[in-house]
């Protein structure tokens, strides 16, 4: 049955929803009001939005500096991603060699732990030039350095990551 075109038009909507009746050419339609449905949002393949990070920026607090400079005897612990994001460097300041000396013990495999992902990093090693970290004796006042792969990216900027070397364990430090 065709409806008359001004029946049609506030039927026409409800019709899509097969909730329109068929009307009379003089009766209005009996329908009850539908509200419109919200849409509903896609999934995304990224668990995180590039602009969300878990943890707000944080300096080290003086109790966590005065721990790592009595305890192991450096300071100045970063952490911070390289320009093509496949490597995070770990930096710190000796500046007492005899407690330092731990940081640099060949026997020990360095971790760094990404506490987002719990990825696991480890350092890589070369060929011909062996694992990408300073081995050498520790002076006071250098600052030293060791490299962790980030194949993956599992570890971006604002994440948080703990460094394990051997009994050396530097909690909470931000990638920068």
């Amino acid at each position: 049955m065709l409806l008359p075109l001004k029946m049609w038009r506030p039927c026409a909507g409800l019709l899509l929803l097969g909730l329109c009746a068929a009307a009379d050419a003089g009766a209005a339609p009996k329908s009850a009001p539908v509200a419109p449905t919200p849409p509903v949002p896609l999934p995304s393949n990224d668990p995180l939005p590039p602009t969300h990070r878990p943890y707000h920026a944080t300096r080290q607090t003086e109790g966590a500096k005065e721990y790592y400079f009595a305890a192991w005897g450096v300071d100045h612990l970063q952490a911070r991603l390289t320009s093509s994001d496949n490597l995070v460097k770990f930096t710190y300041r000796v500046l007492d060699p005899k407690r330092a000396a731990a940081l640099g013990d060949r026997a020990a495999t360095p971790e760094m732990v990404a506490l987002r992902s719990n990825a696991v990093l480890s350092v890589p090693t070369m060929e011909k030039i062996g694992p990408l970290r300073q081995a050498s004796a520790r002076e006071v006042g250098k600052e030293y350095w060791m490299v962790f792969s980030n194949k993956g990216h599992l570890v971006r900027s604002g994440d948080r990551v703990n460094v394990i070397i051997g009994k050396f364990v530097a909690l909470d430090l931000v990638v920068e």
